[in-house]
């Protein structure tokens, strides 16, 4: 309401009705389901994008990494938790204890999780540009992506090491590939 210097005591109840400040929504007596009507269905701006049933490059950048990122951080954690038990020593109060299994699962959930989440960045990143340019989904896209992705996390360390790591997350991506369709077959969702 706004406000006046006049006394409100000595104005009439009419003067006081008219004194109210707008309302937009004080008339409108529609439902909310009538006045936004939103779709249910993923929308697409071109008909051929509506055909392939893949995640855009963003929510596959998003998925992988997110997803190494928190099992990394929830692996290391409870690596880390591990080693925090095993350095506790006799003499040591209990808020010192709980203060070195804080600081042990903490640190290596951490790290853990930063380089599984970099894995996952890199992964999703080669994998999307695979299947850009082959312009096909399969087994041999997520293959080569998991085989270069281990290739170049490890390259720093040599040759050697690069390739044990590439033919590891080829490997990997294979597995995690012949998982899923299994589980699609074998497991009704």
């Amino acid at each position: 309401m706004s406000f006046r210097s006049s006394d409100r005591n000595s104005e009439s109840p009419e003067r006081h009705e008219q004194d109210r400040l707008y309302n937009p929504y004080k008339d409108l007596q529609a439902p909310i389901q009538t006045l936004y009507k939103l779709p249910t269905s993923p929308e697409f701006l071109f008909a051929e994008e509506s055909l392939r049933q893949r995640r855009s490059w963003g929510e596959n950048l998003t998925f992988y990494t997110g997803i190494g990122y928190l099992s990394g951080s929830v692996a290391g954690a409870s690596c880390g938790l591990v080693s925090g038990v095993r350095a506790i020593e006799p003499s040591d109060t209990l808020k010192l204890r709980i203060n070195r299994l804080l600081n042990a699962s903490g640190h290596s959930g951490r790290a853990w999780g930063n380089r599984l989440g970099v894995i996952g960045l890199m992964y999703a990143g080669l994998e999307s540009g695979i299947v850009a340019v082959r312009d096909e989904d399969d087994l041999w896209s997520s293959v080569g992506a998991g085989l270069a992705t281990g290739a170049i996390y490890r390259a720093a360390r040599g040759v050697r090491s690069a390739a044990v790591a590439g033919a590891v997350g080829g490997l990997a991506a294979a597995a995690a590939v012949a998982g899923k369709q299994a589980l699609k077959r074998y497991v009704p969702v």
